[in-house]
């Protein structure tokens, strides 16, 4: 229900807004395009029409080189809305309990640029290579996009 009632105001904020598809990547990240998306029973609809945006991240990747065990690690990655309708950034997971993320608690306008807050905390014992993800679920096509963090663990 909260979400169908979140896609109806995305929805009527959208259709002030004018239609541009575009499949770009950028410089120090990547941005994901909308795409126009088949309405039942109706003609095509551009997906800005449905409410989708477009994100881009200032790195895709953060390396923390050498660490210590059960430390505290924090990264930052910038996320920009590079879309026309407004940014909603539903849900941020990560793959480990070792990692924990902070997500923006507010939409962000197009143009407007906030941070995903990721802290790594290896356990005792957890040594060597470490890989892990953060999964940001957002109104974009694709709905979700993967940042990687990794590290080398060492004894305390």
């Amino acid at each position: 229900m909260k979400y169908l009632i979140l896609s109806i105001l995305i929805l009527t904020i959208a259709s002030c807004s004018s239609s541009d598809k575009s499949d770009t990547k950028a410089n120090k990240g990547e941005t994901y395009s909308t795409l126009a998306e088949e309405d039942e029973g109706s003609e095509n609809k551009n997906s800005e029409d449905l409410g989708l945006t477009t994100l881009s991240f200032d790195r895709m990747e953060y390396d923390f080189g050498k660490v210590k065990e059960d430390t505290d690690n924090p990264a930052v990655f910038k996320v920009t809305n590079t879309g026309k309708n407004p940014l909603v950034i539903e849900k941020v997971s990560t793959s480990c309990g070792c990692t924990t993320a902070k997500k923006p608690e507010k939409p962000l306008a197009p143009g407007e640029t906030d941070e995903i807050e990721v802290v790594f905390h290896p356990k005792e014992g957890q040594l060597n290579d470490q890989s892990k993800s953060v999964t940001i679920k957002a109104n974009t096509e694709p709905l979700m996009t993967v940042l990687k963090i990794k590290a080398f663990v060492e004894k305390k």
